[in-house]
C-alpha cells in the first residue's frame, strides 16, 4: 500500500521506466553546452598571483612578467580580466580570470577595495538587467565565483588593508584567503601564522568560503571536505617549472640551495588542496552558491533599495493596468524632480543672497576703513602744513637785517 506523506503519495516502481536516466541526460547536455568559471585574484604585485593561476590550470594564461617599480603616485589600481577556453578529455570550460594590478602597491590604500567591490556589485547589475530583460534565453554570466586573495608572508598578522578588503568583499564574492609564497615560512612559521589570521578574521567577523558538509554525503566526501577546511587560509607555492629532486624524479617546483619545494607535494604546501577545492570538488558547489546566496541577497538589497519587490514581473500583465501604473509612477518621479528643482533652486538663490550680502558687506566695510584712512591722511597733512607755515613764519621774524641795507638807508636819510 502507497504511504502519504504531505499530501504527496510516496509508492515503489512495479518495473523500470526510465527517468533514472536523467542524471545521465544533464551530464550529455552539460558536456555538449560546457562549463564557465570566473575567478578573480587580488594581492600586492609580486606575490605570485599569475604564476598560481598557471599552475592551477596547467597552462600559461599569464605570460611570465617582471614586477614594476612603481613611482607614479597618482596611478590608479587597474582591473583586466583575460579569458581562456580550455578542454580536458572532452570538458571544455570557459575559464575568466579578474586580476587587479596596483591593489596595494602605493602609499594611500586605503580606498583599494572600492573599485574592486564596484567591478564585482557591476557584474550583479548587468546580470540583473539581463534577468529582467524580455530577452532572457541568453543570459551572460559574467558573475564572480572565487575570490583568491593573497595574504603577503609576513608571518605576523593581518594588516589593516587586508582585513579592509576581506570584510568589505566577504558579502558579495566566495572570499578564500591564500598565503602566499609560503616556502619562505618554516612549517612552524606557517602553522602559526595561520592560527593568526583565523583569530583575526573570527574577531572581525569575516565570513570566509567554507565547503559545506551535507547530511547525505557519505563518510569519505565529509572526510575530504573537512580536510580541505583545515588547510585555511591555504599556504601555497606556485610554479609551472619542471625541477628533478634528488632521487630522480621530475616534478613541478621550485629548486633551492637547500632541496627542492613540490608544488603537488601535500606535505609541503596546500597548493593540491586549493586547487581540489576550487576545480575537482567544488567549482559548482563556488557557482551555487555565488548564485543563490551572495547574488540573490545583492538581488533582494537592490530591488528594497528601488522601492520593488522580489515580485518583479507579474506572469500575467494587464497592458491598460500597466501603462496606468507607469503613468502614475512617471508623474511622481516628474513631481519629485519638480520638488527637487525647486528646493535646489531656492537653496542657489538663498547661497546667492548670502554672498551678494556678503560681499556688499566688505565692500562698505572696505569703503569705510579707505574714507577713515583717507581723512586720517588729510589730517596728517594739514597738521604738517601748519608746522611747516608756522616755521617758515619763526625763521622769517628771527632773520637780521644786513649792513648794506642799513648803509644805503643812511645816506638817502
Amino acid at each position: 500500500m502507497a504511504a502519504v506523506a504531505n499530501g504527496i503519495i510516496q509508492t515503489k516502481l512495479n518495473a523500470f521506466v526510465g527517468f533514472s536516466n536523467l542524471p545521465n541526460q544533464h551530464h550529455r547536455r552539460s558536456v555538449k553546452k560546457g562549463f564557465h568559471f570566473t575567478i578573480m585574484v587580488v594581492g600586492e604585485s609580486g606575490l605570485g598571483k599569475s604564476t598560481l593561476i598557471n599552475t592551477l590550470f596547467n597552462t600559461t594564461l599569464y605570460p611570465e612578467k617582471k614586477v614594476p617599480i612603481t613611482t607614479d603616485l597618482n596611478k590608479s589600481l587597474d582591473i583586466q580580466e583575460i579569458s581562456a577556453e580550455i578542454e580536458e578529455s572532452g570538458v571544455k570550460l570557459r575559464l575568466n580570470v579578474i586580476d587587479t594590478p596596483g591593489f596595494g602597491d602605493f602609499i594611500n590604500n586605503e580606498d583599494s577595495w572600492k573599485p574592486i567591490l564596484r567591478s564585482v556589485e557591476a557584474r550583479y547589475d548587468a546580470y540583473l538587467e539581463q534577468e529582467q530583460s524580455q530577452h532572457r534565453a541568453k543570459i551572460t554570466d559574467n558573475r564572480i565565483h572565487a575570490c583568491l586573495y593573497f595574504i603577503a608572508p609576513t608571518g605576523h598578522s593581518l594588516r589593516q588593508l587586508d582585513i579592509e578588503f576581506m570584510r568589505r568583499l566577504a558579502p558579495r564574492v566566495n572570499l578564500i584567503p591564500v598565503i602566499a609564497k609560503s616556502d619562505t615560512l618554516t612549517d612552524e612559521e606557517v602553522a602559526a601564522f595561520k592560527q593568526r589570521i583565523l583569530d583575526d578574521i573570527i574577531f572581525n567577523k569575516i565570513e570566509i568560503y567554507r565547503p559545506p558538509v551535507y547530511e547525505d554525503d557519505d563518510e569519505d566526501t565529509v572526510a575530504e571536505t573537512n580536510e580541505i577546511t583545515s588547510k585555511i587560509p591555504f599556504a601555497v607555492v606556485g610554479s609551472n617549472k619542471d625541477v628533478t629532486t634528488s632521487d630522480g624524479r621530475t616534478v613541478r617546483g621550485r629548486a633551492y640551495p637547500w632541496g627542492i619545494i613540490e608544488v603537488d607535494n601535500e606535505d609541503h604546501n596546500d597548493f593540491v588542496k586549493l586547487r581540489q577545492m576550487l576545480i575537482r570538488t567544488h567549482m559548482e558547489e563556488l557557482k551555487r552558491f555565488t548564485s543563490e546566496v551572495l547574488y540573490e541577497t545583492y538581488r533582494t538589497q537592490r530591488l528594497e533599495a528601488s522601492g520593488r519587490t522580489q515580485e518583479a514581473i507579474p506572469k500575467e500583465i494587464n497592458p491598460a493596468a500597466s501603462l496606468e501604473e507607469q503613468r502614475i509612477v512617471h508623474e511622481q518621479k516628474l513631481a519629485k524632480m519638480e520638488n527637487d528643482m525647486k528646493l535646489v533652486f531656492q537653496q542657489k538663490v538663498q547661497e546667492k543672497e548670502a554672498k551678494l550680502k556678503q560681499s556688499e558687506e566688505e565692500l562698505y566695510a572696505r569703503h569705510k576703513e579707505m574714507r577713515e584712512a583717507l581723512e586720517k591722511q588729510r589730517a596728517e597733512l594739514e597738521d604738517k602744513k601748519r608746522k611747516l607755515e608756522s616755521l617758515v613764519h619763526s625763521a622769517s621774524l628771527m632773520k637780521p637785517a644786513t649792513p648794506e641795507k642799513t648803509r644805503k638807508k643812511g645816506i638817502f636819510k
